[in-house]
């Protein structure tokens, strides 16, 4: 392979079109695998919590907030699994850049789904646990303290993040949206 086939990119790996798509799907895929464990374990919890004798005892709100709660684990479960699905029936068509693209945006999903579920478990456990105005002050900091770790620090870091020419427009990894 010539240099005029390498994509030219400041971060010096030189890296044709096709290497590049393979290691973002790589290290997509090493970031689903923390994301997806912790998620269906998650999930798991919350089927096994309606098998209990105390949950019975819930009022009508706690149970509105667990089925809640349970599909959010559903809907964020088939988030963080369907880039797994969407490449193995695009596998070998020569679709891998459109594969990540798509890929890394229900990745994004998943993980705001994720951030809900998060929230309105904690939130189930908290009411169960504590005084409803205690157990909603811990749920506000929590929430705030996940969207500090999940959201704002990656964006900040991504807005002051440059291409290396000073642009301000690093690629972002995801591309155009696929056709």
């Amino acid at each position: 392979m010539n240099t005029d086939d390498r994509v030219r990119h400041d971060d010096g790996r030189g890296e044709s079109p096709a290497q590049r798509a393979d290691r973002r799907w790589n290290e997509l895929l090493q970031e689903l695998r923390v994301a997806q464990t912790g998620t269906q374990i998650l999930f798991g919890f919350l089927v096994a919590v309606v098998f209990q004798p105390r949950f019975a005892e819930l009022g009508t709100t706690d149970r509105i907030i667990y089925v809640v709660t349970v599909f959010l684990g559903a809907a964020t479960t088939g988030a963080l699994v369907a880039p797994v699905t969407v490449h193995r029936l695009v596998a070998g068509r020569r679709l891998k850049p459109q594969t990540v693209s798509w890929a890394g945006r229900l990745t994004l999903v998943g993980v705001g789904l994720l951030y809900l579920t998060m929230v309105s478990t904690f939130l189930l456990i908290m009411r169960m646990v504590l005084d409803d105005g205690i157990a909603l002050w811990l749920v506000v900091v929590m929430a705030l303290w996940l969207a500090l770790c999940w959201f704002v620090v990656p964006l900040v870091a991504r807005r002051h993040s440059t291409d290396g020419n000073g642009s301000g427009k690093a690629e972002d990894g995801f591309g155009p949206w696929p056709r």
